[in-house]
Order: C-alpha cells, then structure tokens, then sequence
C-alpha cells in the first residue's frame, strides 16, 4: 500500500511561504498561553520552532521522536483514510508539506503545515496525547472494517481537533477552574481560539463518548459546540475502552444536530448560538 509519503522539500519554501508561517506563528504564540492548556504550550516551547521559517521536519522529528516516539511525514495533502490510520497506528503523523496562501490566513479547506505541525505537535510531545493517538489509528482501521468509522471519527473531532479540557488556573482570588484548548483545530485558529474558549455562543458540554459519538460536526465554520474533558489522562482510559458494545448501541437510537443540548449533559456553559443566527440571518 502505498503511504503517500513524500519528500518536505524545505529548501523548496519560498520566502513568501516562511512570511505567512511568520504571521500565523506570532498571532497564535500571542494568543495560546493565556487560552491553551499548559501541556500545549509546554510541548509548543520544547520544540524547534519559531516565528522566521516553516519547521524543518527532520529537526522536529530529533526532538519529538526521543521524547515519545512520533515523528513527522510529509504528505501532499490529504490522504486516504486507511492511510491515515496506519501512520497514527505506527506513530508517524502526516502533515501536509505545503503552506497556505497569505489570502487564507484565517480559513483553508485542506490542513496545510501550520494547521499539522503547529496545531498537533506541541500535544504529541506528551505522553497521554503520543498513546491516545496511536491508539485511536489501530481502533480507526478496524473501524473501517466494520463499518464505524463515522461514528468513531466523531472522537477524533471532538477531541484532537476541537476538544476543550478543564485545568486549574491561578486567578484573582485563588485557585479557579477553567477551560482551555487543546485541539488541533482550535489552536492553530486565530478566530477559533477566542471564541472556543471567550464567546458566549457555543455550547460547552462535559464528554461523554457515546454522546460524541452521536453528535454531528461543523467542517465549514466554527463549532456550535465543544466538548470538555475533566482532564488528558480521560484520553487513555477512553482509547483503552471496548468499544464493541458501544458499537452496538449505535445501531439504534438518534443522532443529534451539533447545537443540541440533552436533558443529561453535563453543561459548563449553554451557549446562547448568537453566532448561529448570525449567520443564517446573513444568509437570508
């Protein structure tokens, strides 16, 4: 099979492509210690990365590789699902080897290098998240197989890639608890990562995983709602679960709308998706 691996080309980046990283590097920099979790941006600082040049893969992987046995490919985009799983399944994380045009700081369709290497690295540097995502690559391909991968793909989302987790903070006066980022696809978002965690419009709900697992997502705008985990370690007792009688379940019963709250929802916060309507009354 082939695993569409390729070449990173560094030297190939044109001084343009390393201006945009530079952009998008200081305005989540900036932004990420005060909303992200300390894992994050601990993993964020332990890394050769910086403001100037779009990492060099082969830098990073002499970090990350000895501290949790990831490393980092290139691929040139997206790539089959299979695929995908086999390089998690063997701790390789495929990252697009191209960067976005200076006119789509703020949204892309594809994940590009700062969406795979800023946004996911920093959290493979620790060790809950390193084995949390091997995990999931095995239980995606047996996923495959048995025909559950949409609704195992709905962990991934609302995890790895817009997943909110509880932390204690030191505030004014004390002690306090708040929610911070530690996915992917919110932290390599400027506009996402104040309104995942600051705006009032979004439904804040504790995780739970047969919940996620039937909950639809948003692959167009920002989330209506992010789901809470009470801290990392959640992760592995989640990856380590079987997941057969919960496969089961699925067969029947309902799917819910990404703006839904249920009766049995832990709410942190009921967002009240001014958001939302904003956008269908724009659309109207």
């Amino acid at each position: 099979m082939d695993d569409f691996t390729i070449p990173q080309n560094w030297a190939h980046y044109s001084a343009a492509d390393h201006a945009v990283w530079k952009t998008l590097f200081e305005r989540q920099t900036a932004m990420l210690p005060q909303l992200a979790c300390r894992e994050f941006v601990e993993g964020m600082h332990a890394l050769p990365l910086n403001a100037e040049t779009i990492p060099d893969f082969a830098a990073l992987n002499d970090v990350l590789k000895p501290r949790t046995g990831w490393q980092v490919v290139a691929v040139p985009g997206l790539v089959p699902d299979e695929v995908f799983f086999e390089h998690l399944a063997h701790r390789r994380f495929p990252s697009g080897n191209f960067i976005r045009g200076a006119d789509q700081l703020d949204y892309l369709q594809e994940p590009d290098v700062f969406h795979d290497v800023f946004g996911h690295v920093p959290m493979l540097m620790h060790p809950v998240m390193a084995d949390f995502i091997q995990l999931y690559g095995e239980a995606g391909l047996r996923a495959q197989r048995i025909g559950k991968l949409t609704e195992l793909a709905r962990v991934y989302w609302y995890t790895v890639e817009f997943g909110l987790v509880k932390e204690q903070v030191q505030g004014a006066s004390g002690a306090e608890e708040a929610l911070r980022i530690y996915g992917a696809g919110i932290a390599s978002s400027f506009t996402e990562s104040g309104f995942a965690v600051q705006s009032p419009s979004p439904h804040r709900i504790g995780f739970d995983l047969e919940r996620v697992m039937r909950t639809h997502y948003r692959i167009d705008d920002f989330q209506e709602c992010y789901f809470v985990l009470d801290s990392l370690d959640c992760l592995l007792d989640l990856a380590r679960i079987d997941f057969d009688p919960v496969y089961e379940r699925l067969n029947s019963g309902p799917n819910y709308a990404p703006g839904d709250v249920l009766p049995g929802d832990k709410v942190f916060q009921r967002g009240d998706r001014a958001y939302v309507r904003a956008q269908v009354t724009a659309s109207v």
